[in-house]
């Protein structure tokens, strides 16, 4: 599987069944998008080693675990050695986005309350000027996605 023209409708079944719900079997999966489970498990071992499927992972609710609130944090120009540094150090970084533009930064962070907010953006404003915004309810996050469709060529 060297590039995207080879994944077909299976695969890309393959990849939302997945995306909805990485705990399935693959007897289910299988199930689901009318294949083997020989076939099946051949094919994700193919997305795996091709890097499509990059990985499995647990989406943990962070209110749950005590961080009521969650911002984005804009970074204005900032050494990068040194923030990078600090980002890496600082567990309430969830997302940390090297970025061009005006900023430096983008930072998903989550945090306890308005105190810790304001002692974690402290701590980035040390480094760089902030713009920070409360994250206030979320649409949609962590999207299944799929291939882009091939592009038909329009004449003219």
């Amino acid at each position: 599987m060297n590039n995207l023209a080879s994944l077909d409708s299976y695969d890309t079944r393959i990849l939302a069944e997945l995306q909805a719900d990485a705990r399935l079997t693959l007897a289910e999966l299988g199930r689901r998008v009318h294949l083997s489970q020989p076939a099946v498990t051949e094919r994700v071992r193919k997305l795996e080693a091709a890097g499509v499927i990059a990985g499995y992972r647990a989406t943990v609710n962070l209110a749950a675990l005590g961080y009521g609130i969650r911002a984005l944090v804009r970074v204005g120009r900032a050494e990068q050695r040194p923030m990078a540094q600090l980002l890496q150090a600082l567990p309430e970084a969830v997302n940390a986005w090297s970025v061009t533009g005006e900023d430096s930064w983008v930072l998903e962070i989550a945090v306890t309350d308005v105190a810790h907010l304001d002692a974690v953006v402290t701590q980035l404003s040390a480094l760089a000027e902030t713009s920070t915004s409360i994250i206030l309810k979320t649409v949609h996050e962590h999207r299944p996605m799929l291939p882009v469709p091939a592009r038909k060529d329009t004449p003219t």
